[in-house]
């Protein structure tokens, strides 16, 4: 088969396959980018966390070792064994999508603006089989999941489309399937697993999303197009999820390289890999195991404020806003409108800075600013929450530390800190010494983005 190298805003992804024959030729429209950013989280993707280290709060006890995820191949043998103990049968397909650490740009996508993800070494992995019945069969290995774990239905038709409904966790996978650009889709049997923390901010319904996909690629090819792959899988998360998001978490999920973060322009989609390749240095998540559900009140809000705060300043969006226009119009806006269009004005100029000093290797001026980024979501933003400025605060005690924040769209979830190598270990010491709950590290690096696993 020919392969294409398909060029994204000047980046040069990794060749895909074109594939032009056979029974599966549909092609659907891949939806345009609605307003939103922030990590969502999928139930059908909480998992046993491999390779992560938790440690106690105040209450005491010793510390384990952090060590890196371990990849997708335990994931794979897992899932495996559970589609085998399902099915009565070995999986013959099988594929893996990571997630994903926003180190800065919060809730600047659904506005217009930057954002600096890196994909993660934790992902989930879905494996499976064709049938010949027409029906699909899903499986998840996730407890936390709201039950039944397993679903079937009948394969989508132009007469008879899926719908979202019970259990919330299979809308992420029936969305996929049902906006899927290659097609028909067959029967066939899945199992999913994951090892991506449930509710931690790092994207474990995009990571489910785009496995999905990555396996409907196998059993029926699309034409390739990276950028439409995003899409589909962000325009699946909107009308089955009920989540409004940006398309970060998908973009990354799908866009993400080895040893770089990413850059990405959340109007034009045009994207920029930043090396993120210095020994010396270390990203360190740290889980405040408080969870959030951005499907509630709360976000939603946050994206009207933000809609409404452009329309007084005469704006399609805040991304054409300045900090001179928004003082100038400050008594117009109300104080509440007024802080939440400083945080995505100044976060937005705050992301191309941070990403122009990664790429120089100014590590200090990135550290400040992350905690600028922190300041602002938590005062003018409102999205933090306790736990996660005690793990701020904690980190940023540590020598060593360049800077830290609250990542993913609040109210719980993760931090994410930059620091060197060497301080690792004691910087996890130090957090979870003062930190009042039970934390879980994650010392990582950026990985590639969704693949296909050989079985």
């Amino acid at each position: 088969m020919a392969t294409r190298r398909v060029r994204v805003g000047g980046t040069l992804a990794p060749p895909r396959e074109t594939h032009t024959a056979g029974a599966c030729t549909g092609k659907g429209s891949p939806a345009p980018p609605r307003p939103r950013s922030a990590a969502t989280s999928s139930p059908a993707a909480g998992g046993t966390e491999p390779g992560a280290v938790r440690g106690r709060g105040r209450s005491g006890g010793a510390m384990a070792d952090a060590v890196a995820e371990p990849g997708s191949l335990p994931l794979l043998a897992a899932a495996r064994r559970a589609y085998e103990a399902a099915f009565g049968g070995a999986a013959v397909l099988a594929a893996w999508a990571p997630a994903r650490v926003n180190l800065i740009g919060e809730h600047t996508d659904y506005n217009g603006g930057f954002v600096l993800p890196m994909a993660l070494q934790l992902g989930t992995v879905l494996v499976g089989s064709p049938t010949q019945d027409g029906t699909i069969s899903i499986v998840t290995t996730a407890e936390e999941a709201d039950k039944p774990h397993r679903v079937q239905f009948p394969v989508p038709h132009p007469d008879s489309p899926l719908s979202p409904g019970e259990p919330r966790w299979a809308n992420y996978v029936k969305g996929v399937i049902q906006h899927y650009r290659g097609g028909p889709v067959p029967g066939f049997n899945a199992v999913i697993a994951s090892d991506i923390p449930l509710g931690g901010g790092l994207s474990s319904s995009a990571a489910l999303e785009v496995a999905t996909y990555t396996f409907l690629q196998q059993l029926c090819p699309d034409d390739g197009d990276l950028v439409a792959k995003a899409l589909a899988c962000q325009k699946a998360e909107h009308t089955f999820a009920g989540m409004p998001c940006g398309i970060m978490d998908q973009f990354i999920s799908v866009m993400g390289k080895e040893g770089h973060a990413l850059l990405i322009d959340c109007r034009s989609l045009e994207t920029v890999l930043v090396p993120l390749t210095d020994a010396n240095l270390g990203v360190l998540i740290t889980n405040s195991n408080v969870r959030h559900t951005l499907t509630g009140s709360e976000y939603p809000t946050r994206r009207r404020q933000c809609q409404e705060a452009a329309a007084v300043l005469g704006k399609m969006s805040l991304r054409d806003a300045t900090m001179a226009e928004l003082e100038e119009s400050r008594s117009y806006l109300g104080e509440g409108l007024y802080q939440r269009a400083r945080h995505v004005i100044s976060e937005i100029a705050r992301t191309a800075q941070a990403a122009q000093a990664l790429q120089d290797k100014d590590y200090k001026t990135f550290g400040r600013l992350m905690v600028e980024s922190h300041n602002s979501l938590r005062d003018d933003y409102e999205v933090s929450c306790p736990e996660l400025d005690e793990l701020v605060a904690a980190a940023l005690e540590v020598d060593g530390v360049y800077g830290s924040r609250m990542t993913g769209g609040g109210f719980g979830g993760c931090t994410v800190t930059l620091l060197e190598a060497a301080a690792a270990e004691r910087a996890q010491h130090h957090i979870q010494e003062k930190y009042s709950g039970t934390a879980t590290f994650y010392l990582t690096k950026p990985s590639g983005g969704a693949k296909v696993l050989p079985l």
